[in-house]
């Protein structure tokens, strides 16, 4: 029996990361990358996580037995790579962190035990919040290719940001109008960011009384979800190439 000769394509996952390079580099922000094997050091306590913090709780982090160190993570964000970079880098700079990162989840329709996310950093002299802010609508209305796109910006807690900001933006199931994916509210949670904490900052050697930074992370996943009206995370890795051939 003879085997159709057909094209490959390239997972959606991983042509919206592209995608966001693209965004993120007429913005002049460099693209960098780390171990999906990371230690204690860089994962939490860099950013300001503490062992006894209970944010590592809701983590539920993979821990991986090496025969050299023994607090090694499989990562749970790509945030772990501000360490590595501000460490051996001088500000001032703009990167994004695209990468897989592993969480220890109930897998189901919007969970996964491993998904992908994009960390971005700017370290700058009077980098403030309205820079973040500007640059998170531009990048967000040409990831949804809509102008018309309403963004949101709210207080949020996240251990390594001070002040911390959660973002919304307008349902695009119902276009803001109430409807049973937003919970009847016209808004949809698309990711955190903030400020960097001077204590992240320390962790690293850089002076935050001249140096500013904004810090904040988006799953790729999530995004293209809302975008396509995908139902069901773990369709991205399904072999079913019916779901592929769709983008």
């Amino acid at each position: 029996m003879e085997l159709e000769e057909k094209d490959g394509s390239f997972n959606p996952i991983t042509t919206f990361i592209y995608k966001t390079h693209a965004i993120f580099r007429e913005m002049g922000f460099l693209v960098a990358e780390g171990p999906q094997m990371e230690t204690e050091w860089n994962n939490f306590d860099a950013l300001n996580v503490p062992s006894d913090h209970p944010s590592r709780d809701q983590q539920d982090t993979f821990w991986i037995k090496d025969p050299f160190d023994d607090r090694v993570v499989l990562r749970s964000h790509t945030s772990s790579v501000q360490g590595r970079f501000m460490s051996n880098n001088k500000p001032p700079f703009r990167v994004i962190v695209p990468g897989r990162v592993y969480r220890q989840e109930a897998t189901d329709a919007t969970h996964e035990t491993q998904f992908h996310q994009m960390e971005g950093l700017v370290v700058e002299e009077g980098i403030t919040l309205a820079s973040l802010k500007g640059i998170l609508e531009d990048f967000l209305e040409k990831a949804f290719e809509d102008k018309n796109l309403l963004i949101r910006f709210r207080p949020g807690y996240f251990p390594f940001v001070e002040p911390g900001v959660e973002i919304d933006i307008s349902c695009t199931f119902c276009k803001a109008k109430g409807c049973r994916i937003c919970k009847e509210t016209g808004w949809i949670e698309i990711l955190g960011a903030g400020m960097v904490h001077p204590n992240v900052f320390s962790a690293v050697g850089i002076d935050s009384s001249k140096w500013k930074g904004i810090a904040f992370g988006l799953s790729p996943e999530r995004i293209l979800m809302l975008r396509y009206g995908i139902e069901d995370i773990r369709l991205f890795h399904s072999a079913d190439l019916r779901f592929i051939k769709q983008f």
